[in-house]
């Protein structure tokens, strides 16, 4: 009896202490988890709040994204988290709704589109396309990935913007530089734009106000701002048909407060559901400040001290 109690007891030890080695392990994992979370959440690369400041979750903002005809990413130039976020929202959306997603961005000049189209058949690679093509200086960084995103998926993607050289042209002498231009030229700026230009939409009626400049200055300076959003409004609009979704690429100043490119899109087109995102700085992100309140549908809020890309 004594030889089996002490076989039976060789057995139950070494159970007892792999039980407890194991509430130990356990016990560890259990406290890294919760400091790796406390970590994790003590300094956050971004936010995301809807327009009235409640903190929403990013699955919820792509289930509603997809239902729209248009949405408008207002990202600020630099800013890396909002193009992650650009790529990242390309991607999802695109997992949704396959091919009927198009792409479009500023950053692309609208007599650029033939060049785009032939880099997007595969006509020639990167490096032709990079050499001939009118590219912002953080193109390699910000704007590449979603461009060879759509290469990839066979995506159609818009040069959108009016060409620089006749936004500059506005600037300097108002709508009457457009006159000067020929019937092709004219073909990559918006046909509305001189007939339904409003100086009193606050985006550009705020122009007015900056300083160093006197009322003609301020006043080119509006309509060529209007030049671009009306542009963009336009080939969004040539290209934009039922059943699809157009997810445009802009700066924030473009979209924000359902003004811009925005407003230009309702006055030709009312009926069609727009949603908007917008990218703004704020020292703290824990809560949406007041001043970025309602400015578009869905607020990407990024500390203030975020590094930059080169633009």
């Amino acid at each position: 009896m004594q030889a089996f109690y002490l076989y039976k007891k060789k057995q139950i030890l070494p159970y007892i202490i792999n039980l407890f080695k194991m509430r130990k392990i356990f016990i560890s994992v259990f406290f890294i988890s919760v400091l790796s979370v406390a970590y994790t959440n003590d300094k956050p690369a971004k936010n995301l709040f809807n327009q009235k400041g409640k903190e929403i979750k990013y699955s919820k903002m792509i289930s509603e994204l997809q239902s729209a005809d248009i949405v408008f990413f207002g990202e600020s130039h630099n800013d890396p988290i909002s193009h992650w976020m650009q790529y990242e929202i390309t991607k999802d959306l695109y997992e949704i709704v396959k091919n009927n997603l198009i792409i479009g961005a500023e950053m692309f000049e609208s007599d650029n589109q033939l060049i785009l189209n032939e880099y997007l058949d595969s006509a020639f690679g990167d490096k032709k396309f990079e050499a001939d093509a009118r590219l912002w200086p953080n193109y390699q960084t910000d704007y590449k990935p979603v461009l060879k995103f759509a290469l990839e998926n066979k995506l159609r993607y818009i040069a959108t913007n009016i060409p620089r050289r006749y936004a500059s042209m506005i600037y300097k002498k108002g709508f009457e530089a457009i006159i000067e231009l020929s019937d092709e030229a004219k073909k990559y700026i918006s046909p509305d734009l001189e007939h339904l230009y409003n100086s009193d939409v606050e985006c550009y009626k705020s122009m007015s106000n900056i300083e160093g400049m006197d009322e003609h200055q301020t006043d080119n300076l509006a309509k060529s701002q209007a030049s671009k959003d009306a542009t963009m409004a336009h080939f969004i609009l040539k290209n934009w048909s039922k059943g699809k979704l157009f997810l445009h690429f802009n700066g924030s100043y473009h979209s924000d407060n359902f003004e811009g490119i925005v407003w230009w899109i309702k006055k030709l087109n009312p009926d069609l559901k727009i949603i908007t995102l917008s990218t703004v700085y704020q020292k703290n992100i824990d809560k949406l400040d007041d001043e970025n309140l309602d400015k578009a549908n869905y607020i990407i809020a990024v500390p203030e001290n975020m590094t930059q890309t080169n633009n």
